[in-house]
């Protein structure tokens, strides 16, 4: 069996797919905060 090696896994993919996660995370706070403000202004 193999050694393991700390360090040694290619990790490009899940930085990618952590950065997306982040991206849409971001967008989504975003747009859940412009429907507050527009549901509060309608309501104004």
């Amino acid at each position: 069996m193999a050694e393991y090696q700390h360090g040694s896994m290619d990790i490009r993919e899940q930085e990618k797919t952590f950065s997306g996660f982040l991206k849409l995370g971001k967008i989504g706070f975003g747009l859940a905060i412009l429907a507050i403000v527009i549901a509060a202004l309608a309501n104004a």
